[in-house]
């Protein structure tokens, strides 16, 4: 397993906790707060842009 920095969980009403973290290599993950080893991972520029995709409404349409 990568040595991942894991950001303060995110979390909506409830449960719902999401962690961002990242490593040495340039990677970032995604992850259910408790469940950091099932992880889905992409490079950081891609969670960049996702981040900013879901910022600009473009995800709104799963709300």
């Amino acid at each position: 397993m990568p040595a991942i920095t894991w950001e303060a969980p995110f979390c909506a009403e409830g449960n719902n906790c999401f962690r961002i973290g990242t490593d040495a290599d340039g990677n970032a993950y995604i992850a259910v707060n408790g469940q950091e080893d099932r992880y889905l991972t992409d490079s950081i520029e891609a969670l960049r842009t996702l981040i900013r995709d879901v910022k600009a409404g473009k995800a709104d349409h799963l709300l």
